[in-house]
């Protein structure tokens, strides 16, 4: 089991910056994926980006309301927690912020279905 707790949101107007924590516990293994993604109001829920609990290799969603070059994802060693910086914040990313872990770890999923464990979600709202 692992269990994943965030932290970080709040309200910020665009342009803004914030950042979200994920703290993990219980079976943080290195080859554990961990993700970020978002769910806006009347919205299915879409990834934003994956990288590894033990760090390295990153994936950020490439879509229409691209987070390339905006969002890092990255571990904190110190806190032992997996960080999503978000900058140059927008209205559209106005949604609720899911930290997730997929177990299997054999690559970085995209998919939710790939995920095994989920945290309670935190709410990040951008006001224009």
């Amino acid at each position: 089991q692992v269990q994943l707790v965030e932290s970080g949101g709040g309200l910020v107007q665009a342009g803004g910056s914030l950042r979200l924590s994920c703290a993990a516990s219980g079976r943080t293994f290195s080859n554990l994926v961990m993700g970020w993604f978002r769910q806006a109001p009347g919205k299915e829920r879409e990834f934003v980006a994956a990288t590894r609990w033990s760090g390295g290799n990153t994936y950020y969603a490439d879509s229409a309301h691209s987070v390339k070059g905006r969002f890092t994802i990255f571990r904190d060693n110190a806190k032992n927690t997996v960080n999503l910086q978000m900058n140059s914040l927008k209205p559209e990313d106005t949604a609720v912020y899911y930290c997730a872990a997929d177990a299997v770890g054999t690559y970085l999923p995209r998919s939710a279905r790939e995920y095994d464990y989920w945290g309670q979600g935190t709410q990040v709202t951008v006001s224009s």
